[in-house]
């Protein structure tokens, strides 16, 4: 046999394990993706580590592994794996996303907020990642600056009924009640069964002494959740302010 000849062997067969080594860690990375959506994570975690063994390089199996960590509240090992992610690929805007519910979920607001304008950057077409940032400022008690972020996300799709929400929450901490409820009954068009809406409706009645009416907007919530404790706190705090202390006690016994 020619040295020609043999050194084409080598190479057919070099290519064919490198095509079944490819097929092999596209299969555990989809294993693991399965194992993962039924929630079976610790297992899903090993498939996605047997994907990243025999290639490093795969940066979806990353994402995956972030998600499965911080399925497993890991969030500091979730946030490696997606720093990994796009160390390879900076478009994966799931890293980016995943990043910053890590922080959100250890409570550091201003990573968080970061991260989640890094997100916005890579993909502005996405209403959630507008409506994160905006949940991340309200958090930090920017009202004013998640304003802006909320209607961006409602200009991408005007039906996006908890930006409508969120956007009427920070109007109402801003003392404008007036439109805070225009929001709030927007959300009510598009969802009559929006408990949270009734909710801040009844706030918003409250804080005008509107004491009747607030408890008809938290008994609307309770019939959509019986259990529904902001409402019944709400509820018996309102008829405080009717003047009804007994009624209120009967609420004030079961919470």
């Amino acid at each position: 046999m020619k040295m020609r000849e043999i050194i084409g062997i080598f190479v057919c067969l070099f290519l064919l394990s490198a095509i079944c080594l490819a097929e092999e860690t596209e299969y555990f990375d989809w294993k693991g993706s399965k194992l993962y959506a039924s929630k079976n994570y610790t297992e899903a975690l090993s498939y996605f580590d047997k994907a990243l063994s025999q290639d490093p390089n795969y940066a979806d199996a990353w994402v995956h592994k972030g998600d499965t960590q911080k399925a497993l509240k890991d969030y500091n090992g979730s946030i490696q794996s997606y720093d990994k992610a796009l160390q390879l690929d900076s478009s994966k805007t799931a890293a980016w996303s995943g990043i910053t519910d890590d922080y959100s979920a250890l409570k550091d607001y201003v990573n968080a907020s970061s991260v989640a304008a890094k997100a916005t950057q890579a993909d502005p077409t996405n209403k959630a990642n507008w409506f994160r940032q905006g949940k991340l400022l309200q958090n930090q008690g920017g009202f004013a600056e998640s304003l802006a972020m909320f209607d961006n996300a409602t200009a991408i799709d005007g039906q996006y009924k908890d930006a409508l929400y969120a956007k009427g929450v920070s109007l109402l901490a801003l003392g404008q009640t007036s439109q805070a409820s225009e929001q709030f009954d927007k959300v009510l068009q598009i969802d009559p069964t929006y408990k949270y809406a009734y909710n801040a409706k009844g706030l918003v009645l409250e804080a005008g002494g509107n004491y009747a009416l607030a408890v008809q907007q938290y008994d609307k919530a309770l019939e959509i959740d019986p259990r529904f404790s902001q409402a019944l706190t709400n509820k018996m705090n309102a008829l405080l302010g009717a003047r009804k202390p007994g009624e209120a006690i009967q609420i004030f016994v079961t919470i």
